[in-house]
Formats: C-alpha cells, sequence, structure tokens
C-alpha cells in the first residue's frame, strides 16, 4: 500500500498556533511581572539600603523617586518610538538595558550610583513597556482574543507588585538588599533569551518626513518637570514655591509640545488621537485608578509598620491578598467582560474602590487583621475588575500604527498616577501631623480619587449605551472633521489565537 503523506488538520494548525501565541504572550507578561516585583522589592529594602550605605534623608528619597521619574518622562517617547522604530527592536534594545542597570544598582556602594542606576532603569522600562503592550495588541485579533491576552497582562503585572512585596522582604532578610537587584536580573535574562527566539522579526517601520525632534525634546522635556514637580509634592508646604515653579515649567513646556506637534510634518503624537473620548476617558480612569492604588498601598504600609510595628515581612504577607487579582483578572474579568462590557465592570471596579478605601478608613491603633481583610481582599477584586478593561479600552479601536502610541499613553497616565498618589497621600500625612489623624486623613486622598473616577466610568456606562442606542460613529470623531485614521486589521495569518 503506497505511503501517502499527511496533511495537517485545521485542529493541528490552530494547536501550533495556539502554543506560539500562548508562548509569547507568557515572554511580554515576564517583562511586565520583572517591572512590578522590581518596584515592590525595592520598596520593602530601601530601610536596609539607607542603613547599609549610610544614605541621607533626601538620598533615600531619590532612590524611589529616580525610578518615578524616568519611567514618567520617557514613556510617551518610548510608546512612540515603538511605532517608530521598530516594536521587537525596542523591546529587546531596552530590556539588555534594563538588565545591565538592574545589576548595577546591586553593586552600587554610594547614593549616586544607586540613584543613577534606578533612574536608567526606569527609561528602559519606559521603552520596553509600551512595546511589550503594542507587540500584544498587534500580534492579537482585536476583540475576545486581544483582550483576553491584555486582561493576562494586566493580572501578571498586578501579580508581579504583591509577590514582589514578599519576595523583597525575604530576599532582604536571608541574602541582603543586594538581592533585591540581582534576582531582576537573573529574571530579565530568562526573558531576554526567550523573547529572541518568540518575538517574530517585523518589517522596518515606514517613515514618511523626518523625526519629530523638537516633539521629543518637549514632551520629554514636559513630562520630566512635570514628574518631578509631583514628586516634590511628598515635602508639603516645605519648598512650595519651587514646586510651583517646576510645574509651571512643565505645563509651558507641554503648551509649547502641543504647539509643535501642530505644525510638524509628521509629528511625534498625531492629536487626533487624543479626540477620542474612549480614550481620553481610559487614560484618565487609570491615572485614577492606579494612583489610589498605590496611594491605599503606601498608607497601608505606613499604618502596618510605623504605627503597629510590623516588619517589613510581616507586611507584605498581610497585604498579599491584594494579589488575588493576579488569578481573578485573567479568569474572572473576561468572562465578566463577555457579559456586561468593559464600560460596566470598570464602574463596578471603580464603585468596589470606593467601599473598599472606606471600609479601611476608621482604622484604630489596635485593629486586628481580621477587621482589615475584608477590605484588603476588596481593594484586590476592584484592581482585578477595573485595570484590565481600563487597558483594553484605552487601545481599543486604534490603528495598528499608533498602538505604541496608545500603549505610551496608557503607561504615561499609570505612572503619573502612581507618582500623584503616593506623592498626595505622603503630603496629607505630613500636614495633618502624622500618628493615627494623619493615616485617616491621608486615607482620604485615594477614596477621593477613585470616587472621582467612579463618576468619569459612570459616563462611560452611559456613552456605550448612546451608542449602541444609535448608530455606528467613531466615539472621538470631532463634528464637521474628517476621521482619524481606522484600525486596519492585519492578515489573518499574522494574528494570533490565545
Amino acid at each position: 500500500m503506497p505511503v501517502t503523506e499527511r496533511t495537517p488538520t485545521l485542529p493541528d494548525l490552530e494547536t501550533v498556533v495556539s502554543v506560539r501565541a500562548w508562548s509569547l504572550l507568557l515572554v511580554l507578561c515576564g517583562t511586565i511581572f520583572l517591572e512590578g516585583i522590581d518596584v515592590a522589592m525595592l520598596a520593602v529594602a530601601v530601610p536596609a539600603v539607607r542603613a547599609d550605605l549610610g544614605l541621607s534623608t533626601g538620598t533615600t528619597a531619590w532612590v524611589m523617586s529616580a525610578y518615578v521619574l524616568g519611567y514618567a518622562g520617557f514613556t510617551l517617547l518610548g510608546g512612540r518610538a515603538a511605532d517608530l522604530l521598530g516594536r521587537r527592536r525596542m523591546f529587546l534594545g531596552w530590556l539588555a538595558v534594563f538588565l545591565v542597570f538592574s545589576g548595577l544598582g546591586g553593586f552600587a556602594e554610594e547614593g549616586w550610583t544607586l540613584i543613577l542606576a534606578r533612574f536608567v532603569t526606569g527609561v528602559a522600562a519606559a521603552f520596553m513597556t509600551p512595546a511589550a503592550m503594542s507587540i500584544i495588541t498587534t500580534s492579537y485579533a482585536e476583540g475576545p482574543e486581544r483582550d483576553k491576552a491584555l486582561l493576562v497582562f494586566a493580572g501578571t503585572a498586578a501579580g508581579g507588585f504583591s509577590l514582589g512585596l514578599v519576595i523583597g522582604g525575604v530576599l532582604t532578610t536571608l541574602g541582603g538588599w543586594h538581592w533585591v537587584f540581582f534576582a531582576p536580573v537573573l529574571l530579565a535574562a530568562v526573558v531576554l533569551a526567550a523573547a529572541v527566539r518568540l518575538i517574530p522579526a517585523e518589517a522596518r517601520p515606514v517613515r514618511t518626513g523626518g523625526f519629530d525632534l523638537g516633539g521629543a525634546l518637549t514632551a520629554a522635556g514636559a513630562m520630566l518637570l512635570l514628574a518631578y514637580g509631583i514628586v516634590r509634592l511628598e515635602h508639603g508646604l516645605d519648598g512650595w514655591a519651587v514646586t510651583a515653579a517646576v510645574l509651571a515649567g512643565g505645563l509651558v513646556l507641554a503648551g509649547l509640545f502641543v504647539a509643535v506637534e501642530r505644525r510638524a510634518a509628521a509629528p511625534l503624537v498625531r492629536l487626533g488621537l487624543l479626540r477620542r473620548a474612549p480614550l481620553v476617558r481610559a487614560d484618565l480612569g487609570a491615572l485614577l485608578f492606579v494612583g489610589s492604588f498605590f496611594g491605599f498601598q503606601f498608607v497601608a504600609t505606613l499604618y502596618l509598620q510605623e504605627l503597629r510595628g510590623w516588619s517589613s515581612l510581616q507586611t507584605a504577607f498581610a497585604l498579599l491578598v491584594m494579589g488575588c487579582d493576579a488569578i481573578l483578572a485573567p479568569t474572572l474579568t473576561p468572562r465578566l467582560v463577555a457579559r456586561y462590557g468593559n464600560a460596566k465592570v470598570i464602574l463596578g471596579g471603580f464603585v468596589l474602590a470606593v467601599l473598599s478605601y472606606a471600609l479601611f478608613l476608621p482604622v484604630g491603633p489596635d485593629r486586628s487583621y481580621a477587621a482589615m481583610f475584608p477590605a484588603l481582599l476588596l481593594t484586590g477584586l476592584a484592581f482585578s475588575l477595573a485595570y484590565g478593561p481600563l487597558t483594553i479600552a484605552g487601545t481599543d479601536g486604534v490603528a495598528e500604527e499608533e498602538q505604541g502610541l496608545a500603549s505610551g499613553l496608557l503607561t504615561t497616565a499609570t505612572q503619573f498616577g502612581s507618582a500623584v498618589g503616593v506623592a498626595a497621600v505622603t503630603a496629607v500625612y505630613g500636614i495633618a501631623g502624622g500618628g493615627l489623624d494623619g493615616i485617616r486623613a491621608a486615607l482620604v486622598v485615594p477614596l477621593a480619587m477613585v470616587a472621582v473616577g467612579a463618576v468619569i466610568a459612570a459616563t462611560g456606562v452611559r456613552g456605550s449605551r448612546a451608542a449602541a442606542d444609535g448608530p455606528d460613529a467613531d466615539p472621538g470623531q470631532v463634528p464637521g472633521q474628517a476621521p482619524g485614521p481606522a484600525a486596519a486589521p492585519a492578515p489573518a495569518a499574522t494574528k494570533l489565537t490565545a
């Protein structure tokens, strides 16, 4: 009997594509997990770093702030660079930079070396994170598959931060603070090796006109000054004149950036994208939600360690319950989004956050962990409902050639949100005189942020109902204006299925 060559059946091909899709997603999630544990581990290890290197209070603050400045200052530029220079190229190159400078931080023996390492690590994250997110949004077909991938990505980010608190406490206790920097190097090396093999090669992006150098410089300058001004809010009324001057300088550069972009032949940022109401609402919602989350986490840590005398490791395990979002985001949230829609799930997340922060508000000097547990659990649940869908909304319906920009805008919003949240609660805590009264006053900040966010999310629910009742239209299009570039789906063969 003659031997005939077996032709692959459709299920075989689907299995191959699915394995490839999940492998790629695992690598990209490794990057956002790396970023999460890097920030969280250092937050736990800062007291040990300060004691070992003999750092002053100001220098210690800069060890934390340098990363935020680098990240927030260059994320917008990083997102657009992914579109213009190549997503794979930006991802691999800046992941390597992240690896090198994280290791440099571990070898630091002086404060300035550590600050430099943290700043460059933040810049590296500003370029590689939007690139990773835009690789997802351009590799998976828009709709349920892309939503699933983004929800897994978002859940991994939250899980990295939650686990990083515990890992950082363990490493600092057993091996010393240096391992808080060396551990990310090992993980980054594994991710980089896998990414070289799994991220497909891409054609060099086609650019018309020159590079918008004026837009790049004014954007980076504005973001750096605004981020620095926000960080300075932690000082409260001390040095308020300098803080106001820095923020004013940032706003002037932001205005100059808009003027440059209006006249540029090939603008760094197409301003028409900012007229899309769902995108702006998602970015603003992400700023408020992430800011409230980090502000609340900071106050809770302050309460447990400074007021209650808990160790870093005890505090990390106490807050670990908030990491439930790492499990719920990729499992529960996709089902809720499929049934109720993005807007309603986002609103539900904000409402749960309002409830959780309100439950924690009446803390006392001897409140039991059992009494705090419901608020901490609801905080994790709220994050699982809101953060992933906000990520989807911030990139949904955007043209493929602008996915890096949309990812950069969203990441910029989350970074500014985290800076605003921590700076605001720190300032209020100091103004209120510290202690239990300061804790209670500071807790009002995240509560107010999510309350405002809930109102904004509610407008999204009303908007989605109006869109469902009316004709199809670009929700961000200004009447009388030509629509922006439509999201052009790539050929089916280039899209992956998770």
